[in-house]
């Protein structure tokens, strides 16, 4: 018998109806000698510390460090009948195919089982990019050997092994330790989520210890030939910040009154310049996630949620967790036959789609810089729009907008700046005339400001200037500004951050090992991550952003610096990826974090922590203290004397004190 292991039911669904096997079982579906049955994600899970033993139940410092000489799985309560099903399968099975998830999870969710029920049969591997009947035909006639996909499986063993000892013995430690220090709350550590809790810890000290500096800028109406347009003035050296603001009020003065009483600016200089940008890239994950946080309001975990139905529920999409945007070159073949779908899917595209080329080739085909997963694009197969959301809509038509862009030309445009004489003052002048608009005829991307002036400058036409023609001032506006505090980020700046964790690496041959590498956590795993975090009470939403509660900058403070710097993390993340191109065993890796955390372990026990301990509301009942706890709905404020007290207040409710203790941790001041 021939049994096919999917991740979830839906999966198996369409699996089995392209088999054939349409007999519908417990936990299965079967026919023709073939049996199709799934995982409900993951049906096993680690053992906690006191499945090892129960002395481990009570949290001591005796205890730790907890390293299991035999790591151990067990079944999920919540899914034990679904995994006594796939278990008798497996024991059944002549011949076993892994159709789980293409990726370092998937391969785990399907290979854990695979050991945990001792089948020693052949295996290969189904590596689906999309799940229409067309994509799973292509890979059911390309089925892989089961050894090119086991790196994967140590690989996410890897992972969960070094999360189980960094979580299980990092947060007893500093959770012990903190209680000693008068801290009555668990200090949960993680070895991506600290990193990344971190991040936005750094932002919001940012912000606060930020000092607002006044200055003033000028701007000047012209016209020349019946049109107007705008110039900034350039203030003179000297007076300036290093961004070029001027920060002296006379200078700026004296300036707007030379040039008023003026009445003509001389053109002093004009060069034009051409420039054409290429399309964006497909979509992975990670920037789709950006990108729905920024122009739809969506979190990380709604989007990757819309993202999974799109590929999983429509058919629309092609798998969703992949950290490529590129697409392998073989794919130029299906172009027709996708665009062809587009239509069948969107009638009123065709006018579009007639003037694409579908034999342009953008940088998005490039085999070398595919990954395990290519972008996210739209199958072969017409989609039934009908049966989307407003949501998926919009996120489906993000998908789709890049695809196509890929078969426009490239946007042209002439960007002019011209430098002009007032009173003895400088002007510049910038203006935007675009030739072709290309690719942005799907797409509209917001335009990143080039610091040559505002947003009406870069939008501008100029009219047809030249050295020493003169053109006639109009109004002369002095403006007092003054410098503006980064702003917290939203969910998606936050994942582009761990991404890019690279750029916040100061040491040179760190940095160069981390440009090529993930960064922190993975595409399929940074939504959790962030939701974790906000499930804990480490975050909290404000609008579309996220910041620091007053247990995350304790908990910052509290870790060793190593625990919590982005930069090891990611190097952890580069030893992952080594395990799966089989340059490291498993066995080396889980070796090397057991000694570190038994290090971390021996050289804190003994140390008193100094910690500052957030200052709590009173109980709106009988006015004892309270103390932050973490609920299913996340963290709230709880009485001190609970039970016998039931008085709570949403965390929200000491905002205005939590701005204090952060003015206490900023020592030094943004000049």
């Amino acid at each position: 018998m021939r049994v096919f292991l999917c991740e979830k039911p839906s999966q198996g669904k369409d699996i089995a109806r392209v088999l054939g096997a349409g007999q519908r079982g417990s936990g299965c579906y079967s026919g023709m000698g073939i049996v199709v049955t799934w995982c409900i994600g993951h049906l096993v899970e680690a053992v906690p510390p006191e499945g090892y033993d129960e002395r481990y139940k009570r949290w001591t410092l005796e205890h730790l460090p907890i390293i299991p000489e035999r790591w151990r799985v067990e079944p999920k309560a919540a899914t034990a009948a679904q995994f006594k099903i796939v278990k008798q399968l497996v024991g059944q099975a002549s011949e076993l195919v892994i159709a789980t998830d293409a990726d370092r999870e998937g391969e785990m969710i399907a290979r854990e089982i695979i050991e945990l029920c001792s089948y020693r049969g052949p295996i290969q591997r189904l590596w689906l990019s999309a799940l229409n009947d067309a994509s799973i035909r292509k890979a059911l006639g390309a089925l892989r050997p089961s050894a090119e996909t086991l790196p994967l499986y140590y690989s996410a063993l890897a992972r969960s092994r070094a999360d189980w000892l960094i979580g299980m013995n990092l947060s007893r430690l500093f959770t012990l330790l903190g209680r000693q220090a008068g801290y009555t709350d668990v200090l949960s550590v993680g070895r991506v989520q600290t990193p990344t809790l971190k991040l936005v810890v750094d932002r919001d000290r940012e912000i606060a210890r930020f000092v607002s500096v006044p200055f003033w800028a000028v701007e000047v109406t012209l016209s020349h030939a019946g049109q107007s347009f705008i110039a900034s003035w350039t203030p003179p050296q000297g007076c300036t910040d290093d961004a070029g603001r001027c920060l002296q009020q006379p200078v700026a003065q004296q300036a707007t009154e030379r040039m008023r009483a003026a009445g003509n600016a001389q053109v002093v200089s004009v060069e034009t310049e051409r420039v054409r940008e290429g399309p964006p890239l497909p979509f992975d994950l990670g920037t789709l996630q950006e990108v729905c946080s920024k122009q739809l309001d969506l979190d990380v975990q709604e989007t990757l949620d819309i993202a999974q139905a799109l590929y999983e529920t429509h058919k629309a999409t092609t798998y969703p967790r992949s950290d490529s945007g590129y697409l392998p070159e073989s794919m130029l073949a299906e172009v027709q036959t996708v665009l062809d779908s587009l239509v069948k899917t969107d009638p009123g595209l065709r006018p579009l789609i007639d003037r694409l080329d579908p034999t342009q080739r953008s940088r998005a085909w490039n085999d070398g810089k595919v990954t395990a997963h290519h972008g996210i694009i739209p199958t072969l197969e017409p989609a039934n729009l009908s049966a989307l959301n407003d949501k998926e809509l919009a996120v489906y038509r993000l998908i789709r907008a890049h695809y196509l862009a890929q078969f426009l030309p490239h946007h042209e445009f002439d960007r002019t700046v011209a430098k002009l004489a007032c009173g003895g003052q400088s002007l510049v002048a910038v203006g935007k005339q675009i030739a072709v608009a290309g690719w942005r005829q799907v797409l509209a991307v917001p335009e990143e400001s080039d610091g040559d002036g505002d947003d009406a400058q870069r939008s501008q036409v100029l009219p047809a200037l030249r050295a020493g023609l003169s053109c006639q001032v109009g109004s002369v506006d002095l403006k007092a500004l003054k410098t503006l505090p980064s702003k917290p980020s939203p969910q998606g700046e936050l994942v582009k951050a761990m991404k890019g964790v690279a750029k916040l690496v100061t040491d040179p041959r760190l940095k160069q090992k981390l440009k090529e590498t993930t960064g922190i956590g993975t595409e399929a795993t940074r939504a959790n991550i962030i939701g974790g975090l906000l499930g804990r009470g480490y975050l909290l939403k404000k609008g579309r952003a996220i910041r620091a509660s007053d247990a995350a900058f304790t908990l910052i403070d509290t870790v060793p610096a190593a625990i919590a710097d982005p930069g090891t993390t990611a190097v952890w993340e580069q030893a992952l990826d080594m395990i799966e191109a089989g340059q490291m065993t498993l066995d080396t890796f889980i070796a090397r974090q057991s000694t570190w955390v038994a290090q971390l372990v021996q050289q804190y026990s003994g140390t008193t922590l100094a910690i500052k301990l957030p200052p709590s509301p009173p109980c709106p009942q009988c006015g004892a203290p309270m103390r932050q706890r973490t609920g299913k709905s996340g963290a709230f404020w709880s009485c001190s004397r609970y039970p016998d007290c039931k008085g709570t207040l949403p965390i929200d409710s000491s905002t205005g004190k939590r701005g204090a203790p952060r003015k206490q941790r900023a020592s030094r001041k943004a000049s």
